[in-house]
């Protein structure tokens, strides 16, 4: 089947449970996270063919722009539904879902290279581990505008709204920071393996994915100190985790697009 079909109906489920949980929490519907849930991962087994069949479109030993966005955003969205089990961070959907369709669209539309290049497991842990610290990381910068947005309506003394459907002010630090730990771990095994197992972090295509996935690692981890010795939270807490995700994003797709689309073109 071709993958324009598969992705529009991704795209259509996803938007569905978005809206159903944007409406849930401007309290015009019941919560139902489990029909949320259930279009979420509907959306999922549209989605996963696509990235399937971009990835064994790349060239190279790495995936390319459109194979990285379409696998990324089945991560994110995997890990939402698993996690959502668990934590109440069901109310991310509402940015993840439109996003990861979005991705899913434009992906499709952009031009893929022929042929395949086989992983070695040690690349193939490298692009595993990359895409999960990504994916989790981008989870934990939604939350932080989450706990942004609740912070400031608190700080103004509007409890009504959105604020009245999010969890408590301190649940919502707690999961923001696990996370981030959660990230950084996966983004230390995801920088560790890439200098084990590819040939140079450095050659000229990875060197500024290498030192921007680095300055992200810094970033992240001054943040996580911070809080355990000086307790470091609130919005400080949300521009450090926006500002290590934005340098993140950059090192997965700023030089990938540049190299593929305007450099190409």
């Amino acid at each position: 089947m071709q993958a324009l079909p598969l992705a529009i109906m991704a795209f259509v489920l996803y938007l569905g449970a978005a809206s159903w949980q944007g409406l849930t929490l401007m309290r015009r519907v019941p919560p139902r996270a489990a029909l949320v849930r259930m279009l979420g991962l509907m959306g999922l087994l549209f989605h996963v063919p696509v990235a399937a069949k971009l990835l064994g479109q790349t060239p190279g030993l790495l995936p390319g722009l459109s194979a990285s966005a379409v696998i990324v955003t089945a991560v994110m969205v995997f890990l939402l539904l698993t996690v959502s089990l668990a934590k109440p961070v069901l109310n991310i959907a509402v940015g993840l879902f439109p996003l990861s369709g979005v991705a899913l669209l434009i992906a499709v539309g952009l031009p893929s290279p022929a042929g395949s290049g086989g992983m070695t497991p040690g690349i193939a842990l490298h692009a595993i581990s990359s895409a999960l610290a990504f994916g989790v990381l981008v989870i934990a910068a939604m939350q932080a505008v989450l706990l942004g947005v609740q912070n400031q309506a608190l700080r103004h003394h509007h409890t009504r709204g959105v604020v009245q459907a999010l969890p408590p002010l301190t649940t919502m630090e707690r999961l923001l920071f696990e996370l981030i730990w959660a990230g950084m771990i996966l983004l230390t095994l995801s920088i560790v393996s890439g200098f084990v197992f590819l040939d140079s972090m450095f050659a000229q295509h990875l060197a500024h994915k290498t030192i921007l996935s680095l300055a992200a690692w810094v970033i992240f981890a001054i943040l996580l100190i911070s809080h355990h010795i000086l307790g470091w939270r609130g919005m400080r807490a949300v521009r450090w985790t926006l500002g290590g995700c934005a340098v993140l994003l950059i090192a997965y797709f700023g030089t990938k697009f540049v190299l593929e689309v305007l450099l190409r073109g």
